[in-house]
């Protein structure tokens, strides 16, 4: 197809696309109102921010915590035990090989492991301060 096709065609696309987000928003927000009033409350009362997540941040630091030591591990491997998997064996002019890209996976699983590592600990402290509370 040719440039200029192809731009009114995009154009075509993101006009519908921003309409049908505002119609789905304006759409949504009069069901939540319709939904309050059948209730009998006043859409206009909302409450202003949701009810406090303790351990939000918790959650938050552990998972970028883990996804940044499953990259950091990731590098390590593939610079160390893996080089010479992934890096084919003719050099540049400076002396380093060059990458085809054949270790790439292991830094979206090892992000993947970390991250998930890192969710299950939260996980396992959040359940520890719950039932410390059902304790007391």
């Amino acid at each position: 197809m040719e440039e200029g096709i192809l731009g009114v065609f995009w154009l075509i696309i993101m006009t519908v696309a921003i309409c049908a987000v505002i119609f789905g928003n304006r759409y949504m927000r009069s069901k939540e109102n319709m939904a309050m009033i059948e209730k009998g409350l006043d859409p206009k009362l909302k409450p202003a921010r949701p009810r406090p997540a303790p351990f939000q941040n918790l959650k938050w630091g552990l998972l970028l915590v883990g996804a940044g030591l499953g990259l950091f591990a990731a590098y390590l491997l593939d610079n160390t035990l893996l080089y010479h998997v992934g890096h084919y064996a003719d050099k540049w002019d400076d002396g380093r090989f060059r990458a085809s890209g054949a270790n790439v996976s292991i830094y979206f699983a090892l992000i993947a492991i970390g991250g998930g590592l890192g969710l299950i600990t939260s996980y396992k402290i959040e359940k520890k301060e719950l039932l410390d509370k059902e304790d007391k």
